[in-house]
């Protein structure tokens, strides 16, 4: 975006920090009002929006706002997938398990993500705007046939 090194550095980490209030705020509603599926929805959504502000945009202001889309995007769900996740299922081992595997499915993503980031699409890397934006509309497709029945049945 132009920034030289230090200012680079400076601004790397205030994304983040909005990410962790997000991520906070995700989880005290999630655990509030004991929904998941919504959050992870409009999480979804954040990052669906945020992805091709960050891809079309020129200023380097509304790119940055762009990162601080997809940065809640990624981080705010972490807590709310793993209580989704503890929650629907039963057995102490079985949690364990299923915890330990998704944590572990959440390190070969980095991995599967160094692929997908390649020299000749650099610097606008076409191949991984389509894939992020392939798998955030399959994650919120997914949430919202499977959750909005069960929203709507405990709303009425």
């Amino acid at each position: 975006m132009g920034f030289d090194i230090g200012m680079s550095q400076l601004l790397g980490a205030p994304p983040y920090g909005a990410a962790g209030i997000i991520m906070f705020a995700c989880a005290w509603v999630g655990d509030k009002y004991r929904l998941r599926g919504p959050i992870l929805f409009g999480l979804a959504c954040l990052g669906l929006i945020g992805l091709p502000v960050l891809r079309w945009t020129t200023p380097p202001g509304v790119r940055y706002f762009g990162i601080f889309l997809i940065c809640a995007t990624a981080n705010g769900g972490i807590p709310t997938v793993m209580a989704y996740q503890a929650n629907n299922i039963r057995g102490q081992w079985k949690r364990a398990f299923a915890s330990a595997t998704l944590v572990g499915f959440g390190g070969l993503g980095g991995i599967a993500g160094s692929t997908v980031f390649r020299q000749q699409d650099s610097p606008v890397g076409t191949l991984i705007f389509f894939v992020i934006f392939g798998n955030l509309t399959d994650v919120s497709c997914r949430i919202l046939t499977s959750e909005l029945p069960s929203v709507l049945v405990r709303t009425v």
